[in-house]
């Protein structure tokens, strides 16, 4: 049979906890720490990932837990993904929400967790843990890559 996978026929508000879940690319962009400026409400990313992820699976050490220990962590729910303008461009949250196609690198895509890692598209060997930082020096670790780690891929698409 020649169904379409899920993340194509149905919208985010369709999908049960599991096919929700597994839109995660495990890219680990949501967890660097952002600053935010108050008059512009504009947002930065930086290279200082959250204490408990994972830098070499880019994935949360204690995800069930994560708001015990880290209690402003944003949980993305289904009406969030409309709402969070910070979300990377190749998010498989934003994708579907857009109405656009997973990439070839997303792992319900190509079978294989790695190939996020594998086609540069994650936070992997990119990041400082905040706990080895001082907080007030967030601002000297702004980067931009995590908005434009997909720019070779969009123009393939």
């Amino acid at each position: 049979m020649n169904e379409l996978p899920f993340w194509k026929r149905k919208t985010l508000n369709e999908m049960n906890r599991e096919e929700w879940e597994s839109l995660c690319d495990g890219c680990g962009l949501c967890c660097l720490n952002k600053l935010e400026e108050w008059d512009s409400g504009d947002v930065y990313f930086t290279s200082v990932a959250c204490k408990l992820l994972d830098g070499q699976s880019c994935r949360c050490s204690n995800y069930e837990k994560r708001r015990d220990f880290v209690p402003d962590c944003v949980q993305l729910t289904k009406a969030k993904v409309q709402e969070i303008a910070w979300l990377p461009p190749t998010c498989g949250y934003r994708l579907v929400n857009e109405g656009r196609d997973l990439y070839w690198w997303h792992r319900l895509v190509s079978g294989d967790p790695e190939t996020v890692h594998q086609a540069g598209i994650s936070a992997r060997g990119r990041t400082i843990s905040e706990t080895e930082i001082n907080p007030d020096d967030l601002e000297d670790y702004i980067v931009d890559w995590p908005l434009t780690v997909g720019d070779g891929e969009r123009a393939k698409g």
